[in-house]
């Protein structure tokens, strides 16, 4: 359990969760990180904690640099439990001169802990804090993804510490980006973008502005999850400018459940179309693919296609969580269209298409149903959906409007 220093008198105390699979619904396979950070100054200071269960791990590494009880400043960039969990317990550790928090931080922090007599310090964005040789200032980033939300800035060495921003759910011994196979990592900067920050795309866009017009040379991301991007930052600020902007990768899902195979049919015949368009796609059955891995490949596709059979009236409780789950991230600028088999009331289409209209994607096609098993002609239907879609997408890339049907 040794901290890791990332440059001098700078170290990573955190701790590493190997165990956990699940995180408020997205599925985390590689486990997660909690990230807290440690700076040796004349005013020693603790960024962040960990979740509740590994505040020895946390006490641990920070004993093998210091006596805890040195520790003056205590930052609190983000109060969700996975950060503060052990709070107080360390806060009535170390007696901190300064609890050190945004204003809508401040708030937070008494909502969930009550403590009052806390020495809390309400920092305002760009203000700076000298502990001695290095110097802290702050940016307030609310919404991303609490209200409390604020970036650090470690001013001389050029560290941002990033909050739940540029993270990673992803266990591993290795602290840097450098160190870490590059694919795996980009997947889960990706997955975690997708199924967290999506929503708030637009004020990525604006912070990423805002850093910008700053002009803070970043030497080196730190966030409150998964690794520190040490050798290439510009990657995961290049790939959240990407993200927030909604840039799609010009290919198109086919995301679907079915019943007796029905709907699935209709899928794979979609899918031929779509390449008969020159348009690549993936295949995506929910009884195999967790949403949150499918939010992964939602955050970069163009067009989104989504099959489901009708079940009482209703759609088939995998689709439904699936739209309940992506209507929560309001993914933009896709295209998309409907489809799926029935036996005598057919509403399934009708319900995918308004779950769509409601996150703004352009319809490209009315829906196409069929009932019990499709026979040749419905798949020649199915492939015709497939050459409207890939059509508009053609279109769309050409700079050409393509317009909702419906």
């Amino acid at each position: 359990m040794n901290p890791i220093e990332l440059t001098k008198n700078v170290y990573w105390v955190g701790a590493i969760d190997w165990m956990t699979r699940d995180f408020h619904g997205y599925s985390t396979e590689r486990g997660t990180t909690y990230n807290a950070y440690l700076i040796i100054d004349e005013k020693v200071t603790l960024i962040d904690t960990v979740k509740e269960g590994y505040r020895r791990e946390l006490m641990h590494r920070i004993r093998n640099i210091i006596d805890p009880k040195k520790i003056d400043y205590m930052v609190v960039n983000h109060v969700e439990m996975d950060h503060s969990g052990v709070l107080p317990e360390v806060i009535r550790e170390i007696e901190p001169e300064k609890v050190i928090c945004s204003k809508m931080g401040h708030k937070a922090l008494m909502k969930h802990f009550h403590e009052a007599d806390w020495p809390y310090h309400v920092v305002t964005p760009g203000e700076e804090l000298s502990v001695g040789e290095k110097t802290l200032s702050f940016v307030e980033t609310r919404m991303l993804h609490w209200p409390d939300s604020m970036f650090t800035y470690l001013k001389e060495d050029q560290i941002l510490f990033s909050s739940d921003a540029f993270g990673e759910h992803l266990a591993t011994s290795e602290r840097f980006d450098d160190e870490v196979n590059q694919d795996v990592l980009m997947y889960e900067a990706t997955k975690y973008y997708a199924n967290i920050l999506t929503l708030y795309s637009p004020l990525v866009k604006k912070l990423i502005k805002q850093v910008e017009e700053m002009h803070l040379p970043i030497k080196m991301i730190a966030p409150d999850h998964g690794v520190v991007w040490r050798k290439n930052p510009g990657k995961i600020l290049d790939a959240y400018s990407r993200w927030c902007v909604n840039e799609g990768n010009g290919k198109a899902l086919v995301i679907y459940d079915s019943m007796w195979h029905s709907t699935e049919m209709m899928a794979k015949s979609i899918a031929s179309g779509l390449l008969e368009k020159g348009i690549h796609y993936k295949l995506i059955n929910l009884q195999v693919n967790h949403r949150s891995n499918v939010m992964c490949d939602v955050l970069e596709a163009s067009a989104i296609i989504l099959g489901c059979p009708t079940l009482n009236n209703g759609m088939l409780p995998r689709m439904a969580g699936f739209l309940m789950y992506m209507r929560g991230l309001r993914p933009t600028n896709k295209i998309g269209a409907a489809f799926g088999s029935f036996g005598w009331s057919g509403e399934a289409v009708k319900l995918m298409n308004t779950a769509m209209k409601e996150m703004n994607f352009t319809l490209a096609h009315k829906g196409l149903k069929v009932q019990y098993v499709p026979e040749h002609g419905h798949l020649k239907e199915c492939v015709e959906l497939g050459h409207t879609v890939g059509q508009a997408l053609i279109d769309s890339q050409e700079g050409k409007e393509v317009e909702s049907v419906i």
